[in-house]
């Protein structure tokens, strides 16, 4: 039997945390063998996938990183995609317009009457951002007001001065995004202006040329191909690239909108990913043109570029690869914004270079490795902590090189050990985020509440109420949703069995919601709503609070013995249903239709059944909650209100069947789940069921032919079908096939 992340270590775990004013230490468990990066496989009849020789963590990781000389082009090395045609579903200066309800942008005051071009060559231009340089180590360094004076002091100048200030808005923000969103279009339109004073527009002709070429070819991956460096003999004349200023300020722009789109990302609604798509679009499509003039530099491009400006399109580009490699088709499907296929190997190799080359974005390419390591983890810790765990703590301990007490990284470093199950390790971390923010106004009301929103996730999984309860009444009105935060709170209320305080709590919570809700608060309105069914009378069959760590997957950051308990909570919150149910039943045996109706506790015990078989696999008992699935898939058609029980039973059931090594019929399920639509965190279960799909596939799982293709001839609307005549032998050959190709049931 697998057990999962059990087998993890993090060696000196506990002497590094019982002194709480020490400084934590980076958590590094032990490195990973081949042998424990799949579910191990029983051994009864050979499964077909387990004959296949599927790719180590190494192997994996490999395809991450390339070896770049300083002196080479990257360009002779990598080849991203070319942007696409533009979707039909928007016109390319909606952006610029802001037609979808964004805050009115606005230049710098001091520049109302026109921005110069910037004229600085790429030497003097590293030398004037030496500033900004000094900036970004000190907000790393937990100066905050340092950095935030130094962004202002030539905000109004130039344009990367202005994207620090949005940066920061940016990472303040979390998911209240109005004043990020002003900062950073501020800031987009400060750069086109001054890419419009140095008349740095790209010639029709050229643009033409580059999307008929890309269009016609078969480059299905990357940036312009047709583009190749000037000869010895052109260089020679001294040929008319771009200049410096208006390479570097398109480059500026293009971030501005990779931010906006990762804002937009967080909001997880349908609005939000469609102006997601436009930002994403726009950032590309600068990026691209800015890569077309660095390839036709050739190995002379440090004449001509300064290194900043390289390594911000290493960034830019990287992001926007492992962003998108990330989101599923439904998602994409709504962001309509790219004709290509993302590469997230392309994505690491070039975050990677950006960090290796030490210049203004190398730690935020960090803090791009990072976030995208941790969200996935999180997003689906069952499948993929044991191969994204090293790589997110090698990223880690490389920036803490030169950040070693950085409050951002050690928030991730809290993160990574909560993911490793190590929640004393994660508690001290997220502490010392909370102190070091303390004192600065800008880190306080970001950081702070950030660390703090994070320990009342470690209390819930150590199944400290209490705790969660105080944590969670620091933040109301302060971080995050406040509907949110109310419910959160009245279910640890009910988990300590205070229910008048709980019921007063979810009372309170439905005045919070304001005209748009988001998915968690969508999720909150019909779970009240629910509980308002019945009086709050049903709340002895419901655990809100198991709930919440489900669909936050915080069940697998859990020790053995904190498992066991909520085990044994949701096996004695069932019996309370059998007993219901039993007591309910003996009144029809002599009563003649009775006034009451049957009992209906579908809903309830669903939800109790897909809770305590996610608990199942987390302790390596996969095989124990076959059974309780099945009953939830044989009455679907029972369970009416919390529809999103259904998808994520799928979804569970895929988690059993690679656990019990049949990992096609794992993939099976979760494809399945993907076509479910309708339920409560859609979108972000689409994300999950993504991100497995995707894994299975990089590590050789085949795909499971749908049935449809060996249907028999069609009648073409006629009561019965002509006689044909078809041998034996042939009917024969079609049964077999469809005999192999029918999911395998383990």
């Amino acid at each position: 039997m697998y057990n999962y992340p059990a087998e993890i270590h993090i060696p000196d775990a506990d002497s590094s945390v019982e002194d709480a004013e020490s400084e934590p230490t980076t958590p590094i468990p032990s490195r990973l063998s081949s042998d424990e990066e799949r579910p191990a496989r029983n051994h009864s009849p050979v499964h077909e996938e387990s004959q296949q020789q599927l790719p180590t963590i190494d192997q994996l990781q490999q395809q991450t990183r390339i070896d770049l000389p300083e002196d080479k082009n990257m360009a002779d090395f990598v080849t991203p995609p070319t942007p696409g045609a533009p979707p039909s579903t928007f016109k390319d200066d909606d952006l610029h317009e802001q037609s979808l309800d964004d805050p009115p942008s606005k230049i710098p005051t001091n520049q109302k009457n026109g921005i110069p071009p910037n004229t600085l060559s790429p030497r003097d231009q590293e030398y004037a951002d030496e500033t900004m340089l000094r900036g970004i180590h000190a907000f790393f360094n937990n100066n905050f007001n340092e950095a935030e004076v130094a962004f202002r002091s030539q905000s109004d100048e130039d344009p990367l001065y202005a994207l620090g200030l949005g940066t920061m808005a940016f990472i303040k923000d979390g998911e209240s995004s109005e004043d990020a969103i002003t900062q950073l279009t501020a800031t987009f339109q400060f750069a086109t202006a001054q890419i419009d004073a140095a008349s740095a527009k790209k010639p029709l002709k050229d643009t033409v040329s580059h999307y008929l070429t890309n269009l016609m070819g078969t480059n299905t991956t990357g940036l312009p191909t047709n583009t190749s460096p000037l000869s010895h003999e052109a260089m020679e004349k001294k040929p008319d690239f771009m200049s410096n200023g208006a390479l570097r300020a398109h480059v500026i722009r293009s971030e501005c909108c990779l931010l906006m789109a990762m804002v937009y990302l967080s909001q997880e609604s349908a609005v939000g990913y469609l102006k997601a798509g436009l930002n994403l679009r726009r950032a590309y499509s600068s990026y691209s043109l800015v890569w077309q003039e660095y390839k036709r530099m050739g190995q002379e491009f440090n004449t001509f570029m300064d290194k900043n400006t390289i390594s911000a399109i290493q960034f830019g580009i990287g992001s926007v690869h492992l962003v998108l490699s990330s989101l599923p088709p439904k998602i994409l499907k709504i962001i309509s914004a790219f004709g290509w296929n993302a590469d997230k190997h392309l994505g690491f190799a070039l975050l990677q270079l950006c960090m290796d080359g030490q210049r203004i974005r190398s730690p935020l390419a960090a803090m791009m490795l990072l976030m995208y390591y941790v969200t996935l983890m999180t997003y689906c810790p069952q499948i993929l902590t044991r191969v994204m765990l090293q790589p997110a703590i090698e990223v880690l301990l490389e920036a803490q090189k030169t950040f070693p007490n950085s409050a951002l990284f050690l928030y991730f470093a809290g993160r990574i050990s909560r993911l490793s199950r190590n929640i004393p390790l994660s508690q001290q971390s997220f502490l010392y985020t909370y102190k070091v923010s303390q004192g600065a106004a800008w880190a306080e009301t970001t950081v702070g509440h950030l660390a703090t929103h994070e320990m009342a996730l470690n209390c819930v999984v150590d199944l400290d109420w209490a705790s969660a309860a105080l944590r969670t009444v620091e933040l109301q009105g302060r971080y995050g949703s406040a509907a949110f935060n109310k419910y959160f709170y009245g279910t640890c209320m009910e988990m300590l069995g205070n229910r008048s305080e709980a019921i007063l709590a979810f009372a309170e919570t439905t005045t919070l919601f304001g005209s748009k809700k988001s998915q968690e608060e969508q999720f909150v309105a019909h779970r009240i709503t629910f509980f308002e069914k019945s009086g709050y009378q049903d709340m002895d069959i419901f655990l809100p609070g198991f709930e919440i760590l489900y669909l936050w997957n915080l069940f697998p950051s859990m020790q053995k013995a904190e498992l066991q308990e909520c085990l044994d909570h949701v096996e004695a919150t069932l019996s309370i249903i059998y007993k219901r149910e039993k007591k309910e039943y003996q009144i029809r045996t002599f009563e003649l239709m009775p006034d009451i109706p049957p009992p209906d506790y579908y809903d309830q015990r669903a939800i109790l059944l897909l809770i305590k078989a996610h608990i199942l696999n987390c302790l390596g008992q996969s095989n124990d909650a076959i059974a309780h699935l099945n009953w939830i898939v044989d009455h679907k058609d029972r369970i009416t209100y919390s529809t999103w029980v259904l998808p994520y039973t799928y979804w569970e059931s895929g988690v059993v069947s690679w656990y019990t090594g049949g990992l096609k019929r794992a993939r099976s399920l979760w494809e399945q789940a993907l076509a479910c639509t309708g339920y409560d965190f859609e979108y972000r279960l689409a994300i999950k069921l993504n991100l497995a799909v995707h894994h299975a596939i990089d590590i050789g799982v085949p795909e499971t032919p749908s049935r449809s293709k060996f249907k028999g001839h069609t009648s073409f609307g006629r009561k019965r079908l002509p006689v044909a005549e078809e041998s034996s032998q042939d009917i024969n050959t079609t049964a077999s096939t469809v005999a192999n190709t029918a999911p395998t049931e383990n």
